[in-house]
């Protein structure tokens, strides 16, 4: 991989993981629509670390709020804050995604390499956000959670495992269908999106290092981190701006177009 590939994917990974049309799957697609090389795992891992230094970025208050608040009901044994309550939902909201994550590790892994399959799952993801616009009410904030939004919000993450399936996208219709305002279901979307990048960036980031070659790539490896991190933050600015006043109508039309031309093409080779 060069520069150039590196920083275009950087900035790819970074948009797309927060805007509702699947990071991962752009990551295969995009590589594969170019003729470039595969990225591997090592830049996988790095851009997804780059997109968490974004959420960190923008959310580090609310992040620490919630800690501070999660901390001070395990001492109390009370859920009466709602900003424990939230942090608890977060922890609950990942574990779907964790164990679905260890179960089909292997499957999910060669889903990477098929991009006729990925293209049909960006369908899918068009169909769930026109859904979850036509069918939710939007009506509650975030601090009218329960449980059971949270739970079911991990699902939706959880599924999103699979390339071409948008994990923001996922979550923030499935908050949508669980009666969330859009900008609610997008915040409580991005700081979901928190652990479950952490957790899963700590494995990949030991197999990296166990290759041995990180030194020579570390400038690549540098490059797609910071586009990504970059371009993560402003589309975090961008997404909770844009949700105030619109609908996820535009994200699940590109989403249906890119999977109409990546599946004809995947079908003409």
């Amino acid at each position: 991989m060069n520069p150039f590939q590196a920083l275009i994917l950087g900035l790819v990974q970074g948009a797309t993981e927060f805007i509702p049309v699947s990071s991962s799957g752009h990551l295969v697609l995009v590589p594969w629509l170019l003729h470039w090389p595969e990225p591997g795992l090592a830049f996988d891992t790095t851009v997804h670390w780059g997109t968490l230094l974004a959420v960190v970025a923008v959310f580090w208050r609310d992040l620490w709020r919630l800690a501070v608040a999660w901390l001070r009901s395990l001492r109390s044994r009370s859920l009466g804050e709602a900003e424990a309550r939230i942090a608890w939902w977060i922890i609950l909201g990942t574990v779907p995604g964790a164990v679905l994550g260890l179960i089909l590790k292997d499957p999910l892994e060669s889903l990477f390499s098929a991009p006729l399959k990925v293209a049909i799952l960006l369908l899918v993801t068009a169909t769930i956000l026109a859904l979850s616009e036509r069918l939710g009410r939007r009506t509650r904030d975030l601090d009218e959670m329960t449980w059971v939004d949270a739970l079911l919000i991990g699902v939706g993450q959880a599924v999103a495992i699979m390339p071409g399936l948008s994990r923001s996208g996922t979550t923030i219709a499935s908050g949508l269908l669980r009666g969330l305002k859009r900008e609610t279901a997008a915040r409580f979307s991005f700081l979901l999106s928190t652990p479950i990048i952490l957790g899963a960036g700590l494995p990949q980031l030991w197999e990296v290092a166990q290759a041995g070659d990180l030194s020579t790539r570390l400038p690549i490896l540098l490059l797609g981190f910071v586009a990504a991190a970059l371009s993560g933050y402003l589309c975090i600015r961008f997404l909770l701006s844009y949700l105030q006043r619109h609908k996820l109508y535009v994200f699940a039309a590109y989403c249906a177009v890119a999977g109409v031309i990546c599946l004809g093409v995947a079908l003409a080779r």
